[in-house]
């Protein structure tokens, strides 16, 4: 029987097929929204309530700069976790915006919920490896970034993240490579990368 997204993420993260009957308490905790292209799932300035498991669709996270700039911090695609960390664990105001750029399906888990399921030992390695992955991916993009060029960081993000680059509007992938658009545009043209 083929295993569900969530159940394969899960299965990756921990490094093993985890059971149905632990998957099935987990998953009870969760609920499905819906969500319309441009719609915000976390909003800078208000509390956001959950972690979003994404089953269908693509969203953006970003920040916004005095001067009005999106400075995007993450894409999540069918199979991947988003959520402002800082707003969930803290109960603070978010200062992350989450926006629908397609239609999507999402699961979500509240805090209350997610110390439950962290209560199980496997759920709480499951999300303690997925936020240590995360941390990791985060300081070498960091470094990345500051450090090789941007047709470098470019051809690297491509390789990466084919569907991205078909799914995302290219001036938010500048912005999540630290570059203009109009610099972006100048790469995409250049002969190194057709």
């Amino acid at each position: 029987m083929e295993r569900c997204l969530l159940q394969q993420n899960m299965d990756r993260f921990i490094g093993q097929p985890i059971g149905n009957e632990v998957f099935d308490t987990f998953s009870r905790l969760m609920f499905t929204k819906h969500f319309d292209k441009k719609m915000l799932l976390a909003e800078a300035g208000k509390q956001c309530n959950y972690v979003y498991f994404v089953e269908k669709g693509a969203c953006v996270s970003y920040a916004v700069n005095d001067k009005g700039d999106k400075n995007v911090i993450q894409f999540a695609l069918e199979g991947n976790w988003i959520s402002d960390l800082y707003s969930f664990f803290s109960g603070k105001p978010g200062i992350y915006t989450i926006e629908a750029l397609e239609p999507m399906e999402v699961l979500m888990l509240n805090r209350e919920r997610f110390d439950e399921a962290c209560n199980q030992h496997l759920i709480e390695r499951f999300f303690r490896k997925l936020m240590q992955n995360a941390y990791v991916d985060l300081k070498y993009r960091f470094v990345k970034s500051n450090s090789e060029e941007a047709s470098v960081c470019y051809e690297v993000f491509t390789k990466e993240n084919p569907q991205l680059v078909q799914r995302v509007p290219q001036y938010l992938i500048a912005s999540y490579l630290g570059i203009k658009p109009q610099s972006l545009s100048r790469i995409r043209k250049s002969p190194q990368l057709k």
